[in-house]
């Protein structure tokens, strides 16, 4: 009771409601490669800086498009002997199919998948991948608390060795920081490429955290790079045109054919031969045709906005899987029930790798939803790791306000029922199993609980919580069995 001395009315406010745990943000990815400018919006360099951005046009604002595709093409055109245009023919001399850097594209395919709010980390202009610049990305990116996620789709242009540091660096940082989580890519899946069990295991298990689940545990991979109908960025002057024939049709249905005046091996936008000005037809039909030429990218950019989707509409809880994927027109290598068999449990290594599938009818799906730990019956799933580390951050972000508080049953109680109340809602909204609250979790605190007189002693205050996760039903099984007829 405060001491008064001036006679009159005074009005004291006194808390009742124990002090609350806000939810923090479960999909906030922080993407790491390689962009065309780094620059903010008063010119300053934004290279080796964390970037918060919420949509494409700010990415493309701050760091640019992808590198302009070189092409090479092959045209024909056909004419009547009186110069009327019956058409024109392009086709590929080289055809391309995997772009120089991921990041744009990787972008594009997280915002249109479901991606909000994000981070890009540039460590330089487009170029050749380094490992040390990445993992040097993703040490820094530590001073950073709101990322959830580490996406790097450049890593996939270094060597399987080199991208298997990239993806450990990766998953040290999430086990020492406890409230992120890495999504990797395999090599060259693609066809003809890697494209078998053996040929994973080689160039990406091998390469990854031997065997050691407290890191596994915090990262997923997926396979294989997903064909898009996301077009190269092309420009008139990366376009070599290395035949332009003439090929005129006489009345008679004869052909005779000539190349086009000086125009073998010359570039499209060639101010002699002026293709844009003079031969519209011609300039027409070659941006229709390299305007079908579709990038083929690693998944991770998808995926990301997939998790932020599912957490969006769902909870960080239900795993993120059997989902379909925008701007995706298959899977680079048809992935069947043999082969993802070999993917999905591993049994040499424990190190599942989640496929992405294509189904009549339904389109191209996450068809998996484990962590690099597929061995592990605690952290198997995604969805039971990225809730685990929800929860671990919320609460103890909330926690924070009792340091230094008496370590007495007063404080324990408050602590316990604020994180009851936290964990209630998350029951109420599906992430936990039980009928009833008490089955879902169990909050402990208190002197012969957790704590003996010696620890408090210390300076120890020891909450202990226990949750029942909800898991995927990754196996439905239906058992049909035919029954006698009763009278």
């Amino acid at each position: 009771m405060p001491s008064y001395s001036t006679p009159g009315v005074y009005i004291e406010e006194i808390a009742v409601f124990p002090p609350s745990i806000a939810p923090v943000a479960t999909a906030i990815p922080a993407f790491i490669g390689y962009t065309e400018k780094a620059l903010g919006r008063q010119g300053e360099d934004l290279t080796n800086v964390a970037v918060r951005i919420t949509s494409l046009l700010e990415y493309e604002a701050f760091y640019g498009l992808a590198p302009v595709q070189d092409m090479a093409i092959a045209i024909t055109k056909r004419v009547t002997s009186g110069g009327s245009l019956l058409g024109v023919n392009v086709a590929w001399t080289t055809r391309p199919a995997i772009p120089a850097q991921f990041m744009y594209y990787s972008m594009q395919l997280y915002f249109a998948n479901g991606g909000g709010p994000c981070y890009i980390y540039s460590v330089g202009p487009h170029g050749n991948a380094s490992k040390a610049a990445l993992t040097n990305a993703i040490a820094a990116l530590e001073a950073a608390d709101e990322p959830t996620l580490l996406v790097f789709p450049d890593s996939v242009k270094l060597s399987d060795a080199d991208h298997g540091s990239v993806v450990d660096a990766a998953l040290l940082s999430c086990n020492k920081m406890q409230d992120r989580f890495t999504i990797a890519d395999v090599r060259n899946a693609i066809a003809g490429g890697t494209d078998d069990n053996a040929k994973v295991t080689a160039n990406f298990r091998a390469r990854v955290a031997s065997n050691n689940t407290e890191l596994t545990k915090y990262g997923a991979a997926y396979f294989p790079y997903l064909s898009t109908n996301v077009p190269f960025r092309a420009a008139d002057a990366n376009i070599t045109m290395t035949t332009f024939n003439v090929t005129t049709v006489a009345d008679n249905g004869t052909e005779a054919t000539a190349a086009f005046p000086n125009a073998a091996t010359k570039k499209l936008n060639d101010a002699a031969l002026d293709i844009k000005g003079k031969e519209t037809a011609v300039y027409a039909a070659v941006q229709a045709f390299i305007g079908e030429a579709y990038v083929t990218v690693p998944p991770s950019g998808a995926i990301a906005g997939v998790y932020a989707r599912v957490d969006r509409t769902r909870g960080v809880w239900k795993a993120p899987a059997n989902v379909g994927l925008t701007l995706v027109l298959g899977p680079a290598v048809n992935v069947t029930n043999d082969l993802q068999d070999g993917l999905n449990i591993d049994a040499t290594t424990g190190k599942s790798v989640n496929a992405i599938r294509a189904f009549f009818g339904k389109g191209t799906i996450v068809w998996g939803a484990r962590t690099l730990a597929g061995n592990d019956n605690e952290w198997r799933y995604i969805n039971v790791r990225r809730f685990a580390n929800f929860v671990e951050e919320s609460v103890e972000k909330a926690i924070g306000t009792f340091v230094f508080e008496p370590n007495d049953a007063n404080t324990w109680i408050k602590v316990r029922t604020m994180i009851e109340n936290f964990l209630i809602n998350q029951w109420r909204d599906g992430a936990l199993m039980g009928a009833k609250p008490e089955h879902a979790f169990r909050v402990v605190v208190g002197l012969g609980q957790t704590m003996s007189p010696q620890d408090i002693l210390d300076g120890y205050m020891i909450v202990e919580v226990h949750l029942a996760i909800v898991r995927p039903a990754e196996f439905i099984v239906l058992r049909f069995m035919q029954k006698l007829p009763e009278s």
